[in-house]
């Protein structure tokens, strides 16, 4: 990998797109095992310093407009709970506006770098409502005055939280600097939340499953030990959360592709130890299984438990140590969407809750009121829950099933390049297709090469084999037709990605078919659901933009899994339990049926 120039397949890049499409994918799958996306170094510099900035500018900030906080000792601000309250205000912010997580260019932002608020600052931009046949007013998908008045008021609110100083509660410690007024905190939940009914795209991008109860807890209880064990329970919850969701084959295949794709991983070898065996067997391998389980969803689990409950200080510090590894490991893989803020935060959480406030001293789980503790660890819960067992109805942020690999997901298939382009010359939006964005810094050719790695990316998980098994059938042919990643889509359409593929199902694509008015054919969507805990049948669904969801059925993830990732064995077997009336698959020939009882 250059510092200034990505690195390419080594491939005829003028014959590239006459190449078959499963061989093109198996070229870039080989081709990512040992450079990942490619990207240049350059690109990683920018994100080190956007972290280094965002630090910097958050103590600065914090530090002016709070009074107790003073310039002249820095020390001391390291256990004033406003300090932590202002940083997490401040997180919010920049994830909100766009400049944090999903930007830049390993975001496939390239110009401009950014989306989220130059998308929610703009009328008839599209807009994603959760449940709009169940909660009122909030159907359709366009924005109105309401939406982005609504947005510029919580910008504004996040801003205003900013420059408040502090105020006493009951049992806080003497001489600290208080914590945020508890209206503004309530204000601001409340804000976010009737947002999110209309909008889920704001609503996740701001992070509110993250940081949405604690602030309730600090606005609504009255007692500080209540708060500190509240905020600690929440984010141990986060983090149990994601490990449980991490038993299933989806984790593994995410860590050997985060692995491949880090930047300061200079040694081959030991990126093709992350898979079986380079260049044939591209499945995780036994060293990336024990550094997925043992370095990652052990951690998640054993870890959290201990700095709640562990009386020990020495203890509590070789927790602290190792989820401080868990984060700088995720942080250094620079990984697709860059979440690095949010890790840094949880980074200073960690340390400001259990070390600062440790349970042999006072603020321990025993020291909360009973019928709060009950409230909150039920209030933690239930998402989690929800989503294991019902991930249809919540986003995988919801459910708590960060870096897991187990995640609703889209492939698109275009008729052509017109239909894509359609797509820019008819729906309101700020930036173009990002072929369109790359197409001025490498060319045509190169551009298209990265555009298609994004989808070798999907089918180096399980889902993405689904998807393409599913989209054999459902096209002529894959060779002539433009396949693009449903992420980077939701990335330029509504303005966000995630990983999230709700953000883009049926509500997104018939948003866009009633602008750009497509045929039968012209753009066929393979959707896959996550995978429910305690079950590997996955749900899939094929939606044609012109008809809607024209098939439903559901596939076994170990089928999916023990494929090699560019299906040389044709569709993986999948069981089909509905199809529109009157509607036959074109691709008779991958008739893809035959999944597992």
């Amino acid at each position: 990998m250059g510092y200034r120039n990505a690195e390419l397949p080594d491939v005829n890049l003028d014959e590239f797109e006459s190449i078959p499409f499963f061989e093109r994918m198996k070229i870039l799958m080989i081709h990512w095992v040992d450079y990942g996306f490619g990207t240049p170094k350059q690109s990683v510099t920018f994100y080190v310093w956007k972290i280094f900035f965002f630090g910097l500018f958050g103590l600065i900030f914090s530090g002016t407009f709070t009074a107790g906080l003073e310039f002249n000792d820095i020390g001391s601000w390291w256990n004033e709970p406003i300090l932590y309250q202002k940083l997490m205000v401040w997180t919010i912010l920049m994830e909100i506006l766009g400049l944090a997580a999903g930007s830049g260019p390993m975001n496939f932002r390239f110009d401009p770098p950014i989306g989220n608020v130059l998308y929610w600052w703009q009328n008839d931009t599209f807009r994603i409502p959760p449940y709009p046949n169940h909660v009122p007013l909030t159907k359709g998908t366009r924005r109105t005055p309401w939406d982005t008045g609504l947005y510029k008021l919580i910008v504004f609110w996040l801003v205003m939280m900013m420059f408040l100083s502090g105020e006493s509660v009951a049992g806080m410690p003497e001489d600290s600097a208080g914590v945020m007024p508890q209206w503004a905190l309530v204000v601001y939940c409340a804000l976010i939340l009737i947002m999110g009914l209309r909008d889920k795209c704001v609503f996740l991008a701001s992070r509110a499953e993250q940081y949405v109860p604690t602030m309730l807890c600090f606005g609504l209880m009255s007692n500080f030990t209540d708060m500190l064990v509240a905020a600690k329970i929440f984010i141990v919850i986060v983090w149990m959360g994601a490990g449980f969701s991490k038993f299933n084959h989806g984790f593994s295949s995410t860590v050997s592709i985060m692995v491949q794709n880090t930047p300061w991983m200079i040694f081959k070898n030991f990126r093709r130890k992350t898979i079986k065996n380079y260049p044939n067997d591209l499945r995780p391998s036994k060293t990336t299984h024990l550094l997925a389980h043992i370095g990652g969803t052990t951690c998640e689990l054993v870890m959290p438990l201990v700095l709640l409950f562990s009386p020990w200080g020495w203890a509590t510090w070789i927790a602290i140590l190792s989820i401080w590894a868990l984060h700088t490991f995720i942080i250094s893989t620079i990984p697709l969407a860059v979440p690095l803020e949010w890790n840094v935060y949880f980074m200073f959480c960690v340390a400001f809750l259990f070390a600062g406030f440790h349970a042999s001293d006072g603020y321990s789980v025993a020291d909360m009121d009973p019928t709060l503790l009950a409230i909150v660890v039920v209030a933690g819960l239930s998402p989690i829950v929800l989503g294991a067992f019902k991930p249809q109805y919540v986003s995988f942020l919801v459910g708590m099933k960060q870096y897991a690999g187990n995640w609703a997901a889209t492939t698109w298939s275009f008729r052509d390049k017109s239909m894509e382009d359609r797509i820019n010359e008819r729906v309101v939006k700020y930036a173009d297709n990002q072929i369109d964005q790359i197409e001025p810094l490498f060319g045509r050719e190169i551009s298209e090469v990265f555009m298609q790695k994004a989808c070798a990316f999907r089918m180096m998980h399980p889902m993405g084999r689904m998807h393409y098994s599913a989209l054999m059938r459902h096209t002529d042919s894959l060779d002539h037709r433009l396949q693009r990643e449903g992420e980077f889509l939701s990335n330029v359409i509504t303005g966000w990605n995630f990983g999230d593929g709700h953000c883009c199902d049926e509500r997104l694509i018939a948003g866009v078919q009633e602008q750009c008015q497509y045929e039968p054919g012209d753009v066929v969507v393979a959707f896959t659901e996550s995978q429910p805990a305690f079950s590997k049948k996955v749900q899939y669904r094929v939606i044609d933009a012109a008809l809607g969801t024209v098939e439903k059925g559901w596939y076994h993830n170990d089928d999916a899994y023990n494929t090699q990732p560019w299906l040389p064995d044709g569709p993986i077997p999948h069981t089909v339990t509905w199809v529109k009336p009157g509607y036959v698959a074109p691709g008779v020939a991958h008739p893809g049926t035959g999944g597992r009882k």
